[in-house]
């Protein structure tokens, strides 16, 4: 038995889109494609998943990834400007010690 082919989100897109139009019905898109009906079925149905859950994603406002990365972002800021803020009591104490230091920028 060989490997099942890879589709790629565009056509899977291309396909389900073409059954929701009417243009074919899945049994037609499962010979043309040589792929199983059960597999069609499973990427319209998660086509139309997807499809809500943006739709209810717009109205309540970001989604948990969202809300998950613009934590980090806060968290690496914040970690950032500590490292700053170190940085330049390091600096003043070594000016103190060495005299005044060359700088990069």
């Amino acid at each position: 038995m060989g490997r099942p082919a890879v589709f790629s989100v565009e056509t899977k897109a291309r396909i389900v889109l073409s059954i929701l139009a009417g243009e074919q019905t899945v049994a037609q898109a499962a010979r043309q494609e040589k792929v199983s009906e059960q597999s069609i079925g499973r990427w319209k149905a998660e086509f139309l998943e997807g499809g809500r859950t943006a739709l209810v994603a717009g109205r309540s406002g970001p989604s948990t990834r969202e809300q998950q990365l613009e934590a980090e972002v806060t968290e690496l800021t914040q970690a950032l400007g500590e490292a700053h803020v170190q940085l330049r009591v390091w600096r003043k104490s070594a000016e103190g010690r060495l005299g005044p230091l060359k700088r990069s920028r």
